[in-house]
């Protein structure tokens, strides 16, 4: 017996020795912890009033895919070429589907292929809250700005598309999302052109106008309008990723910037469970929406398994080092700890998302009355792919949860595999890097999973290389003014924003 305990406690001590090793040489990315403010941002009034100009057109869509008001679409056209007169006149401006517009600043060598930069003009609905200033054509540059809102705004400060220009920010409904990008991606091409920098290679623009119900009107048919055209991408930088405050990722103890390598797909799919209808007084012994309740405890409870895809573990190396000694444990020793790192991760709904495909029941509908039993009851289930997940997987998942029921299975919205996953050892990558570096030098920048959808997806039939990334630094509370209220983008962010995409541009071939 206790050569027994002497030969489990030997074992004990040598892999107590063996983790802690790991996790003392692990390669854990270095954290920059040195203060630095990095490039200060000068404060352009000109590019602030065009910004603002653009947020006053209410380029809404919603409703069915594509099927939405255009004239506001009109506007915006319209807008855009008399705000960047310059940009019209030195590229090869080009509309696909009359409101998909390219711009094509040529460089150089002809040889090298093209980078590509994707923004959208569309914006979703502002929503019904109240405005507590209601003023029009509000231009306060100079004010002193306020700090960051700590929660998410019951009422907007200023109108949805007032433009408003107050306190440090730019208000308004799509300041964050996307026109904030998309202006700064004119202002930084004006800039080259105004400088007179012809660049290496070819630089595109594209901007589509539907990305918000699904972009199957603009960025599927621009990336169609380049593969018909042979045009290749070198790289194609999106949406996706910020640059999250401190104390925004829990357990992380410093500004984090994620981009965007890969993004999630979804399936939603609509089961409807057959059952004994008829009056409430004389019920069956299972009922359709008995049998559709253990149907969706069968989908929550026995979720499709998780995993730390090779992404995600690129994710965990690089955020390591400015996590707790035990966090950096389980991440150094999957060898041994994997299961509990997974049981960890999969608790919280953020980490979860990043390992697994996700299951949310979204829909219901049955009996239109207190005292009937529906023979038929239907719900809906959304699930969003991890890579390494197909469609087919899912599906296999959906007929075990429903086996032994009578059901009918349908797909509604659109399908979508998850994408690809971009390299990080692409110069694409590393200028990313090195213009996050240029305006947030104590950011860790961190490859990391897109778990929304973007126009991105759509260009992976031109390019291999797609990154998914707004270099704008906010708080929680901010990042849910998103699709939300009172959504603003400080001048600071604006500023930077600009500079981060000219520094990309003029740096790629250097």
């Amino acid at each position: 017996m206790r050569k027994l305990l002497f030969i489990i406690l030997s074992v004990v001590i040598v892999l107590i020795i063996i983790v802690l090793i790991k996790t003392f040489t692990y390669p854990f990315k270095k954290i920059n912890s040195k203060t630095s403010e990095g490039w200060k941002f000068v404060k352009n009034d000109s590019a602030i009033q065009r910004f603002s100009g653009g947020l006053k057109i209410a380029t809404v869509s919603s409703g069915e895919l594509g099927t939405f008001d255009y004239s506001t679409f009109d506007t915006i056209k319209e807008y855009l070429r008399t705000s960047y007169p310059l940009i019209y006149e030195n590229t090869e401006f080009t509309e696909v589907n009359k409101y998909g517009l390219v711009f094509k600043l040529k460089g150089k060598n002809s040889s090298l292929d093209p980078i590509l930069f994707l923004s959208h003009t569309d914006v979703v609905p502002p929503g019904d809250a109240d405005v507590k200033d209601k003023s029009e054509n509000i231009f306060r540059p100079d004010d002193k700005p306020l700090p960051a809102v700590s929660k998410v705004a019951e009422d907007w400060d200023f109108g949805p598309f007032s433009g408003a220009v107050a306190n440090g920010r730019i208000y308004g409904r799509g300041s964050i999302d996307m026109k904030g990008m998309l202006f700064s991606l004119m202002e930084s091409m004006n800039n080259l052109i105004k400088n007179k920098h012809v660049p290496q290679r070819d630089i595109y623009l594209a901007f589509g106008f539907d990305e918000e119900v699904g972009g199957q009107q603009g960025a599927v048919k621009i990336a169609e309008y380049f593969k018909s055209k042979n045009i290749k991408f070198d790289a194609v930088y999106d949406e996706g990723g910020l640059i999250l405050e401190k104390g925004s990722v829990a357990g992380i103890d410093s500004d984090v910037a994620v981009i965007g390598c890969a993004e999630k797909g979804f399936l939603s799919v609509k089961i409807k469970v057959k059952g004994l209808g008829g009056h409430a007084s004389m019920p069956p012994m299972e009922s359709a929406i008995g049998k559709a309740a253990v149907i969706m405890q069968r989908l929550e409870h026995d979720q499709m398994k998780p995993m730390i895809t090779p992404l995600i573990n690129e994710f965990f190396t690089n955020i390591g080092g400015s996590m707790s000694f035990v966090n950096r444990m389980g991440i150094s020793n999957q060898w041994l700890l994997k299961p509990v790192l997974l049981a960890q991760l999969t608790k919280n709904n953020s980490t979860n998302a990043l390992v697994r495909t996700t299951t949310a029941l979204t829909m219901m509908k049955g009996s239109d009355a207190p005292n009937v039993l529906s023979p038929e009851v239907e719900f809906v289930v959304n699930f969003r792919l991890l890579p390494g997940n197909s469609v087919k997987d899912v599906k296999e998942h959906i007929a075990n949860a429903t086996k032994g029921f009578d059901v009918e299975i349908e797909e509604v919205d659109s399908v979508k595999e998850a994408s690809d996953v971009s390299p990080t050892n692409t110069k694409a990558f590393k200028l990313i890097e090195a213009a996050i570096k240029e305006i947030h030098p104590t950011a860790i920048a961190t490859p990391y999973l897109t778990v929304g959808a973007t126009d991105a997806y759509k260009y992976q039939i031109v390019s291999k290389n797609i990154y998914r990334f707004m270099p704008i630094k906010i708080n929680d509370a901010e990042k849910q003014s998103i699709h939300n209220t009172n959504e603003y983008l400080s001048i600071e962010n604006y500023m930077k924003m600009i500079h981060y995409f000219e520094f990309i541009m003029l740096n790629y071939d250097k």
